[in-house]
């Protein structure tokens, strides 16, 4: 990744956070508490026409190097 992407990718966070100023906050507590391997994350969509997506993933170890190097990106 270059310095330029990361860059746009901080400014992003940045505006998500203060849009949704709670998801931080939740992750963080995640974080702390949950994400451990063979931990469940599910996500649930639903569109603004009421069409719901679901799907979940167990958490491996490989994927908790990956969002270790998220989070330590994003600081």
């Amino acid at each position: 990744m270059n310095l330029m992407n990361l860059m746009q990718l901080k400014e992003a966070w940045t505006v998500f956070k203060n849009n949704h100023p709670k998801f931080p906050l939740f992750l963080h507590a995640v974080s702390n508490s949950a994400l451990k391997e063979e931990s469940v994350v599910e996500i649930h969509v639903t569109s603004p026409e009421g069409k719901s997506l679901t799907t979940n993933l167990k958490l491996k170890a490989s994927d908790l190097e990956f969002i270790e190097q998220l989070k330590s990106s994003l600081r």
